[in-house]
Protein backbone atom coordinates (compact mmCIF):
# COMPACT_ATOMS: atom_id res chain seq x y z
CA UNK A 1 0.00 0.00 0.00
CA UNK A 2 2.74 2.50 1.02
CA UNK A 3 5.02 1.44 -1.83
CA UNK A 4 2.35 2.15 -4.45
CA UNK A 5 1.70 5.60 -3.01
CA UNK A 6 5.26 6.91 -3.50
CA UNK A 7 8.63 5.90 -4.95
CA UNK A 8 10.45 8.31 -2.63
CA UNK A 9 12.25 6.29 0.04
CA UNK A 10 11.80 9.09 2.59
CA UNK A 11 8.03 9.31 2.13
CA UNK A 12 7.74 5.52 2.09
CA UNK A 13 9.77 5.11 5.29
CA UNK A 14 8.07 7.92 7.22
CA UNK A 15 4.65 6.42 6.44
CA UNK A 16 5.72 2.97 7.65
CA UNK A 17 7.44 4.26 10.81
CA UNK A 18 4.44 6.45 11.62
CA UNK A 19 2.02 3.54 11.27
CA UNK A 20 4.21 1.29 13.46
CA UNK A 21 4.33 3.98 16.15
CA UNK A 22 0.54 4.39 16.07
CA UNK A 23 -0.05 0.63 16.29
CA UNK A 24 2.36 0.34 19.22
CA UNK A 25 0.60 3.17 21.06
CA UNK A 26 -2.84 1.67 20.39
CA UNK A 27 -2.17 -2.03 20.92
CA UNK A 28 0.75 -2.41 23.33
CA UNK A 29 -0.36 -2.35 26.95
CA UNK A 30 1.87 -0.18 29.13
CA UNK A 31 2.08 -0.65 32.88
CA UNK A 32 3.57 1.89 35.27
CA UNK A 33 5.23 0.27 38.29
CA UNK A 34 6.08 2.47 41.26
CA UNK A 35 8.92 1.37 43.52
CA UNK A 36 10.39 2.89 46.67
CA UNK A 37 14.02 3.00 47.86
CA UNK A 38 13.24 0.97 50.99
CA UNK A 39 11.18 -1.68 49.19
CA UNK A 40 12.60 -5.19 49.47
CA UNK A 41 13.04 -7.05 46.17
CA UNK A 42 11.07 -10.04 47.46
CA UNK A 43 7.94 -7.93 47.96
CA UNK A 44 5.60 -8.90 45.12
CA UNK A 45 1.88 -8.69 44.47
CA UNK A 46 1.10 -11.55 46.88
CA UNK A 47 2.94 -9.86 49.75
CA UNK A 48 1.21 -6.55 49.02
CA UNK A 49 -2.20 -8.27 49.15
CA UNK A 50 -1.30 -9.92 52.48
CA UNK A 51 -0.22 -6.55 53.91
CA UNK A 52 -3.46 -4.92 52.83
CA UNK A 53 -5.49 -7.81 54.31
CA UNK A 54 -3.66 -7.47 57.63
CA UNK A 55 -4.29 -3.70 57.73
CA UNK A 56 -7.98 -4.20 56.94
CA UNK A 57 -8.30 -6.86 59.65
CA UNK A 58 -6.60 -4.58 62.17
CA UNK A 59 -8.97 -1.69 61.44
CA UNK A 60 -11.95 -4.05 61.60
CA UNK A 61 -10.74 -5.46 64.93
CA UNK A 62 -10.40 -2.00 66.43
CA UNK A 63 -13.97 -1.20 65.46
CA UNK A 64 -15.50 -4.48 66.68
CA UNK A 65 -13.16 -5.24 69.57
CA UNK A 66 -12.50 -8.75 68.20
CA UNK A 67 -8.86 -9.18 67.07
CA UNK A 68 -9.14 -12.84 66.00
CA UNK A 69 -9.26 -11.93 62.30
CA UNK A 70 -6.22 -9.72 62.77
CA UNK A 71 -4.24 -12.57 64.37
CA UNK A 72 -5.21 -14.91 61.50
CA UNK A 73 -4.16 -12.25 58.98
CA UNK A 74 -0.79 -11.89 60.76
CA UNK A 75 -0.16 -15.65 60.59
CA UNK A 76 -1.17 -15.67 56.93
CA UNK A 77 1.15 -12.78 56.14
CA UNK A 78 4.08 -14.55 57.85
CA UNK A 79 3.51 -17.60 55.66
CA UNK A 80 3.30 -15.45 52.52
CA UNK A 81 6.54 -13.61 53.39
CA UNK A 82 8.30 -16.91 54.11
CA UNK A 83 7.22 -18.30 50.73
CA UNK A 84 8.29 -15.07 49.00
CA UNK A 85 11.76 -15.32 50.58
CA UNK A 86 12.06 -18.93 49.45
CA UNK A 87 11.06 -18.10 45.85
CA UNK A 88 13.39 -15.09 45.77
CA UNK A 89 16.28 -17.23 47.03
CA UNK A 90 15.63 -19.79 44.29
CA UNK A 91 15.54 -16.99 41.74
CA UNK A 92 18.98 -15.79 42.84
CA UNK A 93 20.40 -19.32 42.80
CA UNK A 94 19.13 -19.88 39.27
CA UNK A 95 21.25 -16.96 38.03
CA UNK A 96 24.40 -18.90 38.96
CA UNK A 97 23.29 -22.03 37.11
CA UNK A 98 22.35 -20.37 33.82
CA UNK A 99 24.81 -19.82 31.00
CA UNK A 100 26.07 -16.32 30.41
CA UNK A 101 28.21 -14.07 32.55
CA UNK A 102 25.67 -11.25 32.60
CA UNK A 103 23.20 -13.20 34.76
CA UNK A 104 26.05 -14.27 37.04
CA UNK A 105 27.16 -10.69 37.68
CA UNK A 106 23.56 -9.61 38.20
CA UNK A 107 23.23 -12.21 40.94
CA UNK A 108 26.46 -11.09 42.61
CA UNK A 109 25.42 -7.43 42.54
CA UNK A 110 22.06 -8.33 44.07
CA UNK A 111 23.59 -10.41 46.87
CA UNK A 112 26.30 -7.86 47.71
CA UNK A 113 23.97 -4.87 47.15
CA UNK A 114 26.63 -3.35 44.89
CA UNK A 115 25.22 -0.44 42.92
CA UNK A 116 27.17 1.43 40.29
CA UNK A 117 26.62 5.17 40.69
CA UNK A 118 24.57 6.59 37.86
CA UNK A 119 26.50 8.73 35.40
CA UNK A 120 23.35 10.16 33.81
CA UNK A 121 22.75 13.86 34.39
CA UNK A 122 19.26 14.55 35.69
CA UNK A 123 19.44 18.20 36.72
CA UNK A 124 21.39 20.18 34.15
CA UNK A 125 21.22 23.54 32.46
CA UNK A 126 19.76 23.74 28.96
CA UNK A 127 22.89 25.56 27.79
CA UNK A 128 24.99 22.48 28.58
CA UNK A 129 23.17 20.50 25.88
CA UNK A 130 23.98 23.18 23.28
CA UNK A 131 27.62 23.39 24.37
CA UNK A 132 28.06 19.61 24.24
CA UNK A 133 26.45 19.37 20.82
CA UNK A 134 28.83 22.02 19.50
CA UNK A 135 31.74 20.27 21.20
CA UNK A 136 30.92 16.87 19.69
CA UNK A 137 30.68 18.53 16.25
CA UNK A 138 33.93 20.47 16.67
CA UNK A 139 35.82 18.43 14.05
CA UNK A 140 33.15 19.33 11.54
CA UNK A 141 33.72 23.01 12.12
CA UNK A 142 37.51 22.70 11.94
CA UNK A 143 37.96 20.26 9.09
CA UNK A 144 34.90 20.24 6.87
CA UNK A 145 35.13 23.45 4.90
CA UNK A 146 33.05 24.55 1.95
CA UNK A 147 35.71 23.21 -0.43
CA UNK A 148 35.49 19.70 1.03
CA UNK A 149 31.68 19.80 0.77
CA UNK A 150 31.81 20.87 -2.87
CA UNK A 151 34.45 18.23 -3.67
CA UNK A 152 32.34 15.55 -2.04
CA UNK A 153 29.26 16.63 -3.97
CA UNK A 154 31.19 16.74 -7.25
CA UNK A 155 32.65 13.27 -6.62
CA UNK A 156 29.22 11.85 -5.91
CA UNK A 157 27.73 13.66 -8.89
CA UNK A 158 30.35 12.29 -11.27
CA UNK A 159 29.81 8.81 -9.89
CA UNK A 160 26.06 9.20 -10.50
CA UNK A 161 26.70 10.32 -14.08
CA UNK A 162 29.13 7.53 -14.89
CA UNK A 163 26.88 4.81 -13.48
CA UNK A 164 23.40 6.08 -14.26
CA UNK A 165 22.35 2.83 -15.90
CA UNK A 166 24.05 0.56 -13.40
CA UNK A 167 21.99 -2.23 -11.89
CA UNK A 168 22.06 -2.62 -8.11
CA UNK A 169 24.22 -5.63 -7.28
CA UNK A 170 23.19 -5.80 -3.62
CA UNK A 171 19.77 -7.13 -2.69
CA UNK A 172 18.63 -7.91 0.84
CA UNK A 173 16.49 -11.00 1.23
CA UNK A 174 13.46 -11.14 3.47
CA UNK A 175 15.00 -14.12 5.27
CA UNK A 176 18.13 -12.16 6.23
CA UNK A 177 16.01 -9.20 7.34
CA UNK A 178 13.88 -11.43 9.55
CA UNK A 179 17.00 -13.07 10.96
CA UNK A 180 18.52 -9.67 11.78
CA UNK A 181 15.35 -8.59 13.61
CA UNK A 182 15.36 -11.75 15.70
CA UNK A 183 18.96 -11.12 16.78
CA UNK A 184 18.21 -7.63 18.11
CA UNK A 185 19.39 -6.86 21.63
CA UNK A 186 16.12 -5.96 23.32
CA UNK A 187 17.95 -4.31 26.23
CA UNK A 188 19.14 -1.46 23.99
CA UNK A 189 17.23 1.81 24.05
CA UNK A 190 15.17 2.92 21.07
CA UNK A 191 16.37 5.65 18.75
CA UNK A 192 14.65 8.85 17.62
CA UNK A 193 12.07 6.81 15.66
CA UNK A 194 10.87 5.19 18.94
CA UNK A 195 10.82 1.66 17.45
CA UNK A 196 12.10 -0.64 20.19
CA UNK A 197 13.96 -3.90 19.85
CA UNK A 198 11.08 -5.73 21.55
CA UNK A 199 8.74 -4.68 18.73
CA UNK A 200 11.17 -5.83 16.03
CA UNK A 201 11.78 -9.19 17.69
CA UNK A 202 8.13 -9.91 18.46
CA UNK A 203 6.87 -8.79 15.04
CA UNK A 204 9.80 -9.95 12.89
CA UNK A 205 7.58 -11.96 10.53
CA UNK A 206 5.22 -9.03 9.97
CA UNK A 207 7.84 -6.25 9.69
CA UNK A 208 10.52 -8.05 7.65
CA UNK A 209 8.73 -7.77 4.26
CA UNK A 210 8.10 -4.02 4.38
CA UNK A 211 11.56 -3.13 5.72
CA UNK A 212 13.17 -5.43 3.15
CA UNK A 213 11.41 -3.38 0.48
CA UNK A 214 12.51 -0.12 2.12
CA UNK A 215 16.16 -1.11 2.35
CA UNK A 216 16.31 -2.51 -1.18
CA UNK A 217 14.83 0.77 -2.39
CA UNK A 218 17.45 2.60 -0.31
CA UNK A 219 20.23 0.61 -1.99
CA UNK A 220 18.68 1.16 -5.41
CA UNK A 221 18.46 4.94 -4.93
CA UNK A 222 21.68 5.16 -2.85
CA UNK A 223 19.78 7.18 -0.30
CA UNK A 224 19.25 6.71 3.43
CA UNK A 225 15.81 7.60 4.84
CA UNK A 226 16.22 10.83 6.81
CA UNK A 227 14.46 9.45 9.88
CA UNK A 228 17.12 6.71 10.10
CA UNK A 229 20.00 9.21 9.93
CA UNK A 230 19.02 11.03 13.10
CA UNK A 231 20.94 10.41 16.31
CA UNK A 232 20.43 11.61 19.86
CA UNK A 233 23.58 11.89 21.98
CA UNK A 234 23.27 11.13 25.70
CA UNK A 235 26.39 12.44 27.50
CA UNK A 236 27.82 10.26 30.26
CA UNK A 237 30.23 11.69 32.79
CA UNK A 238 33.70 10.15 32.94
CA UNK A 239 34.40 11.64 36.38
CA UNK A 240 32.24 12.24 39.46
CA UNK A 241 32.81 15.98 39.12
CA UNK A 242 33.36 16.89 35.43
CA UNK A 243 35.48 20.01 34.98
CA UNK A 244 35.34 20.45 31.20
CA UNK A 245 33.38 19.28 28.19
CA UNK A 246 35.98 16.60 27.46
CA UNK A 247 34.94 14.87 30.71
CA UNK A 248 31.66 13.83 29.04
CA UNK A 249 31.67 10.78 26.80
CA UNK A 250 28.97 10.44 24.18
CA UNK A 251 26.49 7.57 23.85
CA UNK A 252 24.50 7.75 20.62
CA UNK A 253 20.89 6.62 20.43
CA UNK A 254 20.17 5.63 16.84
CA UNK A 255 17.39 3.73 15.11
CA UNK A 256 17.34 0.03 16.03
CA UNK A 257 15.98 -0.74 12.56
CA UNK A 258 18.94 1.04 10.99
CA UNK A 259 21.33 -0.96 13.18
CA UNK A 260 20.00 -4.16 11.60
CA UNK A 261 20.42 -2.65 8.14
CA UNK A 262 24.00 -1.58 8.85
CA UNK A 263 24.93 -5.11 9.92
CA UNK A 264 23.74 -6.40 6.55
CA UNK A 265 25.63 -3.63 4.74
CA UNK A 266 28.74 -4.55 6.69
CA UNK A 267 28.52 -8.08 5.27
CA UNK A 268 28.22 -6.63 1.76
CA UNK A 269 31.33 -4.50 2.27
CA UNK A 270 33.51 -7.24 3.77
CA UNK A 271 32.53 -9.69 1.03
CA UNK A 272 33.57 -7.15 -1.64
CA UNK A 273 37.02 -6.40 -0.24
CA UNK A 274 40.07 -7.84 -2.02
CA UNK A 275 42.22 -10.46 -0.31
CA UNK A 276 45.34 -8.35 -0.91
CA UNK A 277 44.32 -5.67 1.59
CA UNK A 278 46.87 -4.50 4.18
CA UNK A 279 48.09 -7.75 5.83
CA UNK A 280 48.94 -5.85 9.03
CA UNK A 281 45.36 -4.62 9.50
CA UNK A 282 43.87 -7.21 11.85
CA UNK A 283 40.37 -5.72 12.16
CA UNK A 284 37.49 -7.10 10.08
CA UNK A 285 39.65 -9.71 8.37
CA UNK A 286 38.74 -13.43 8.30
CA UNK A 287 40.58 -15.47 10.93
CA UNK A 288 42.16 -12.34 12.47
CA UNK A 289 41.66 -10.93 15.95
CA UNK A 290 43.25 -8.67 18.55
CA UNK A 291 45.17 -11.68 19.87
CA UNK A 292 46.72 -12.14 16.42
CA UNK A 293 47.80 -8.49 16.36
CA UNK A 294 49.40 -8.77 19.81
CA UNK A 295 51.07 -12.06 18.90
CA UNK A 296 52.49 -10.59 15.68
CA UNK A 297 53.81 -7.55 17.54
CA UNK A 298 55.34 -9.74 20.24
CA UNK A 299 56.91 -12.12 17.72
CA UNK A 300 58.37 -9.27 15.63
CA UNK A 301 59.98 -7.68 18.67
CA UNK A 302 61.38 -10.91 20.13
CA UNK A 303 62.74 -12.06 16.76
CA UNK A 304 64.66 -8.81 16.43
CA UNK A 305 65.98 -8.96 20.00
CA UNK A 306 67.04 -12.62 19.72
CA UNK A 307 68.73 -12.30 16.33
CA UNK A 308 71.83 -10.56 17.66
CA UNK A 309 73.15 -9.36 20.98
CA UNK A 310 72.69 -5.66 21.52
CA UNK A 311 69.70 -5.34 19.20
CA UNK A 312 66.83 -3.11 20.22
CA UNK A 313 63.31 -2.35 19.04
CA UNK A 314 61.52 1.00 18.89
CA UNK A 315 57.76 1.05 19.38
CA UNK A 316 55.28 3.87 19.06
CA UNK A 317 51.67 3.29 20.14
CA UNK A 318 49.22 5.76 18.60
CA UNK A 319 45.86 6.47 20.20
CA UNK A 320 43.69 8.78 18.09
CA UNK A 321 41.10 11.01 19.72
CA UNK A 322 37.69 10.64 18.03
CA UNK A 323 39.27 8.82 15.11
CA UNK A 324 36.04 7.96 13.29
CA UNK A 325 34.99 11.62 13.43
CA UNK A 326 37.83 12.57 11.05
CA UNK A 327 36.60 10.56 8.05
CA UNK A 328 36.03 12.81 5.01
CA UNK A 329 33.35 11.19 2.80
CA UNK A 330 34.84 12.33 -0.53
CA UNK A 331 38.23 10.78 0.28
CA UNK A 332 36.64 7.60 1.63
CA UNK A 333 34.47 7.22 -1.49
CA UNK A 334 37.53 7.48 -3.72
CA UNK A 335 39.38 4.84 -1.71
CA UNK A 336 36.40 2.48 -1.69
CA UNK A 337 36.18 2.82 -5.47
CA UNK A 338 39.88 1.93 -5.74
CA UNK A 339 39.29 -1.14 -3.54
CA UNK A 340 36.69 -2.40 -6.01
CA UNK A 341 33.42 -1.69 -4.23
CA UNK A 342 30.53 -1.08 -6.60
CA UNK A 343 29.70 2.58 -7.36
CA UNK A 344 26.16 2.14 -6.02
CA UNK A 345 27.49 0.95 -2.66
CA UNK A 346 30.04 3.79 -2.60
CA UNK A 347 27.26 6.31 -3.21
CA UNK A 348 25.16 4.71 -0.46
CA UNK A 349 28.04 4.96 2.04
CA UNK A 350 28.68 8.59 1.07
CA UNK A 351 25.00 9.42 1.58
CA UNK A 352 25.09 7.57 4.89
CA UNK A 353 27.92 9.79 6.16
CA UNK A 354 26.61 13.15 4.95
CA UNK A 355 23.82 15.41 6.25
CA UNK A 356 23.33 13.58 9.56
CA UNK A 357 21.17 15.44 12.13
CA UNK A 358 22.55 15.23 15.67
CA UNK A 359 21.08 16.52 18.94
CA UNK A 360 22.19 16.18 22.58
CA UNK A 361 19.79 15.12 25.33
CA UNK A 362 20.70 16.28 28.85
CA UNK A 363 18.13 15.66 31.57
CA UNK A 364 14.90 17.26 30.35
CA UNK A 365 16.61 19.40 27.72
CA UNK A 366 17.28 18.57 24.07
CA UNK A 367 19.55 20.80 22.02
CA UNK A 368 18.74 21.99 18.49
CA UNK A 369 20.01 19.63 15.81
CA UNK A 370 23.31 20.15 14.03
CA UNK A 371 23.94 18.71 10.57
CA UNK A 372 27.16 16.69 10.29
CA UNK A 373 28.79 15.86 6.96
CA UNK A 374 32.10 14.56 8.21
CA UNK A 375 33.06 11.53 10.26
CA UNK A 376 31.01 8.43 11.02
CA UNK A 377 28.27 7.94 13.63
CA UNK A 378 29.58 7.14 17.11
CA UNK A 379 28.99 3.54 18.17
CA UNK A 380 27.91 2.45 14.69
CA UNK A 381 28.90 -1.07 13.60
CA UNK A 382 30.12 0.37 10.28
CA UNK A 383 32.31 3.12 11.74
CA UNK A 384 35.42 1.07 12.71
CA UNK A 385 35.24 -0.84 9.41
CA UNK A 386 35.00 2.36 7.37
CA UNK A 387 37.89 3.88 9.31
CA UNK A 388 40.08 0.81 8.68
CA UNK A 389 39.32 1.15 4.95
CA UNK A 390 39.92 4.90 5.16
CA UNK A 391 43.47 4.22 6.44
CA UNK A 392 44.23 1.04 4.47
CA UNK A 393 46.97 2.81 2.47
CA UNK A 394 48.73 3.97 5.64
CA UNK A 395 51.58 1.45 5.36
CA UNK A 396 55.30 1.56 6.01
CA UNK A 397 57.56 2.50 3.10
CA UNK A 398 60.67 1.08 4.76
CA UNK A 399 61.33 -2.63 5.24
CA UNK A 400 62.68 -1.91 8.73
CA UNK A 401 59.34 -0.51 9.90
CA UNK A 402 56.04 -2.26 10.55
CA UNK A 403 52.71 -0.51 11.12
CA UNK A 404 50.41 -2.93 12.92
CA UNK A 405 46.77 -1.83 13.01
CA UNK A 406 43.51 -2.93 14.55
CA UNK A 407 40.97 -0.41 13.26
CA UNK A 408 42.10 2.90 14.85
CA UNK A 409 44.64 1.34 17.25
CA UNK A 410 48.11 1.56 15.71
CA UNK A 411 51.54 0.32 16.76
CA UNK A 412 54.61 1.47 14.80
CA UNK A 413 57.56 -0.93 15.20
CA UNK A 414 61.04 0.21 14.18
CA UNK A 415 63.68 -2.46 13.56
CA UNK A 416 67.18 -0.95 13.24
Amino acid sequence: MFRRSSDDVNVFTEAVVGLIGKLVDDKVHKTIIRTFPNQKPLVDKTVHNALRSRSAAYNSGLASGNMDEYKAACYSMCRVVKEAKWHYGKKLESQFHQSGSRRLWQGLRTITDHRTPSSRMVNADASLADELNTFYARIKAAAHSANSISSANSAIGSMHAENAGEENAYIISEHNMRKAFRRVNTRKAAGPDDITGQVLMACANQLAPVFTEIFNLSLEQSMIPECFKQSTIVPVTKKPQPACLNDYSSVALTSVVMKCFKRLIKDFITSSLPDTLDPLQFAYCPNHSTEDAITHLHHTALSQLDSRKGNYVKMLFVDYSSAVNTIIPSILTTKLDILGLSPSLCRWISNFLMDRPQAVWVGKHVSPSLILSIGAPQGCVLSPLLYSLYTYDCVATSSSTNIIKFADDIAVVGLP
